[in-house]
């Protein structure tokens, strides 16, 4: 078995990432669970999720509500204390360049998208369900790359997962040219996931116990404050998106 927390794996925080892990590691040994040393780190997200061998996951709630609910053991989610959201939720910025003249959402009607990737709620989801229309432009693989197209004036405005943001404006200089101009509906975090049901309580006991007892410098630098038992038909609620190229039509 393997466990991967995948979604704000930030190298600045990947110190504190790992002790969290290791407090959340020792709870599950000491209740008969064989948990892994050290966390796996892959690029391929969607062979994590399904693997029958994952015994914690992290997956984004786009493809929680279309795929992966139907194939995992939901835990909950991480409250990353962010204002005005509810505990274990979370939302996007809307993020555009400082020297761009406008300065609300509303004015970017038309306006040039990046986008991280078609399956990810916070990159594409809120871009498609925003209250203006974009025109499309990169698919650029992730929240850090769509920072920088849009620092670079290759487009106009991105949307990005506000944990992301805090984590890249606290760790690069990519945010230090960028404004914010709104934000999108908050919906249910990063779903943690396991592949082994049996596992549940004593999972969810440990990640609890494990942010609570991580040193505060980590916690600190997480932004974590604690696991909120959030249900599937709270991430099922949301609606998903239409594909870029349905949206671009």
């Amino acid at each position: 078995m393997f466990a991967a927390l995948p979604m704000y794996d930030h190298p600045g925080v990947r110190v504190a990432t790992d002790a969290f892990w290791a407090e959340v590691r020792d709870r599950l040994r000491a209740t008969g669970i064989a948990a892994p040393d050290s966390l796996t780190r892959s690029d391929d997200l969607f062979a994590q999720w399904r693997s029958r061998d994952l015994l914690l996951g992290q997956v984004c709630g786009l493809p929680f509500r279309t795929e992966m609910h139907e194939k995992v053991t939901l835990l909950g989610a991480i409250d990353y204390d962010l204002p005005d959201t509810p505990p274990g939720y979370y939302h996007s910025h809307f993020v555009a360049r400082k020297n761009d003249a406008r300065g609300t959402l509303a004015e970017f009607e038309g306006a040039l998208l990046a986008f991280n990737e078609a399956a990810s709620h916070s990159g594409w989801a809120t871009a498609a369900f925003a209250p203006v229309r974009f025109r499309l432009g990169p698919e650029t693989g992730s929240h850090r790359e769509s920072v920088r197209a849009v620092a670079e004036g290759r487009v106009d405005i991105a949307a990005i997962d506000a944990i992301s943001w805090r984590l890249l404006a606290a760790h690069t200089d990519l945010t230090d040219g960028l404004k914010i101009v709104g934000r999108s509906a908050a919906s249910p975090g990063q779903a943690l996931i396991t592949a082994f049901p049996e596992a549940a309580p004593a999972l969810r006991a440990a990640i609890a116990e494990g942010i609570a007892h991580l040193a505060p410098e980590h916690r600190a630098a997480l932004g974590m404050a604690g696991l909120v038992a959030l249900t599937p038909e709270e991430y099922l609620a949301v609606p998903n998106p239409p594909t870029p190229e349905a949206y671009g039509a």
